[in-house]
């Protein structure tokens, strides 16, 4: 049941707008609480289930195990979409200069060498060196492979014959978002997800 909690879920706001991408196990909380609804196309369009609603249609029909979750008096079927009922704006426009959105910036991809790796292969460069003045900022930290990182030590990319893939910046949308978007989305959200909802700056 963890791993089914654990499934990721669309959150469109009261103007149906994809706003978030949330866990099975917050979407069951917002069903519960009354703020959200599940939405569910069918042939005659899309359709909003309450908490009881939903409920009933799982035990309804049948479905496999894995979309299904059980508790001690019941099992309910994980959504894949819920609106929320009140909440009609978007996040405010703000992007964390954290190291995993560094990485998902740069595509898990040396800014040096090209060469694309796990979490565990990469670091973190700055251009300019710290110790010559570089700050943390977005336009002075790039994704680097650890033999690059090594190799450039404290010097500037120049100064030994290495050269950006691209000039670092700071991103437009937030890049954890759409890396969740464009890897772990379920068919169903394919007509809430367009580049008109995820061209807009989203936050945590």
């Amino acid at each position: 049941m963890e791993l089914a909690l654990n499934h990721n879920v669309l959150v469109l706001n009261r103007l149906w707008q994809a706003v978030n991408v949330c866990s099975a196990r917050r979407a069951f909380c917002l069903l519960y609480s009354g703020q959200a609804q599940v939405v569910e196309s069918d042939a005659a369009g899309y359709q909003t289930f309450n908490f009881d609603q939903w409920h009933d249609r799982s035990t309804s029909s049948d479905h496999p195990e894995d979309e299904m979750v059980r508790t001690i008096r019941f099992k309910i079927r994980i959504p894949r979409i819920i609106v929320l009922l009140m909440f009609d704006r978007l996040p405010k426009k703000e992007v964390k200069l954290t190291r995993q959105n560094i990485f998902e910036r740069d595509n898990y991809t040396c800014q040096y060498c090209g060469k694309k790796g796990d979490r565990k292969d990469l670091n973190i460069d700055h251009v300019l060196p710290r110790d010559k003045g570089g700050k943390t900022t977005w336009e002075n930290v790039v994704c680097s492979c650890i033999p690059c990182n090594t190799r450039k030590g404290n010097r500037l990319p120049h100064e030994i014959g290495m050269k950006l893939a691209r000039k670092p910046k700071k991103p437009k949308v937030r890049p954890f978002l759409q890396f969740q978007v464009q890897h772990t989305h379920h068919p169903s959200w394919r007509h809430f997800v367009d580049v008109g909802f995820w061209n807009v700056e989203l936050s945590d």
